[in-house]
């Protein structure tokens, strides 16, 4: 009983917060959580209106919530009418059903697009090159003339380094950092020779 009237009383909170924003006439707010909104571009609607912006965040992820409330018992389904222009797809979950109380469990996940990272190396006659970018560390071996790192999300900043050099040699990299755009990235270049 009393976790039922705490309910009521955050759903209540809830709609007369958003009928002082402007919300409508219900009572019943329809809210949720989106993930993988790094760019602008995703917009929500319920029941095919009331279209709602998703402003992106540094992470990615959010709270959104429908400033128009809804009525009890009143139908609600929340899909995605545009996505971001990095976006693969986003996908809605929990997102329909029928407003007894505030609803605040919708998740809208939207897939980043991925791109290659990779590149051409040569003079390398050592082992024990590591190249690396973030957390991604990649060992080449000695005679190699190519090498691919991990996917990047489009949009996402890269930097190719060399983590350790391989044995007697100097290696260097070239075009190896940047942000990654609708394309692979293709012309990182590392050259090596005798260590100095």
């Amino acid at each position: 009983m009393k976790s039922s009237t705490l309910r009521v009383g955050a759903a209540m909170a809830c709609a007369l917060a958003l009928t002082a924003c402007g919300g409508g006439d219900g009572d019943i707010a329809i809210a949720g959580t989106f993930y993988g909104v790094t760019k602008p571009g995703l917009v929500l609607q319920n029941n095919g209106g009331s279209d709602l912006t998703i402003n992106p965040t540094n992470n990615g992820a959010g709270q959104f919530v429908f400033p128009n409330l809804v009525e009890t018992d009143s139908s609600y389904n929340v899909t995605v009418k545009s996505i971001p222009t990095n976006a693969k797809e986003c996908v809605p979950s929990r997102n329909t059903g029928k407003a007894a109380f505030t609803i605040d469990t919708i998740q809208i996940v939207c897939t980043i697009r991925q791109h290659e990272l990779k590149g051409t190396i040569s003079g390398l006659v050592g082992n024990n090159l590591v190249l690396v970018n973030g957390a991604d560390k990649v060992p080449v071996a000695a005679g190699a003339t190519s090498f691919t790192m991990a996917k990047v999300n489009e949009d996402a900043p890269y930097a190719v380094a060399i983590l350790t050099q391989p044995d007697n040699q100097t290696c260097t990299v070239a075009n190896g950092a940047g942000t990654v755009a609708q394309a692979d990235i293709t012309n990182v270049t590392v050259t090596c020779g005798p260590r100095t």
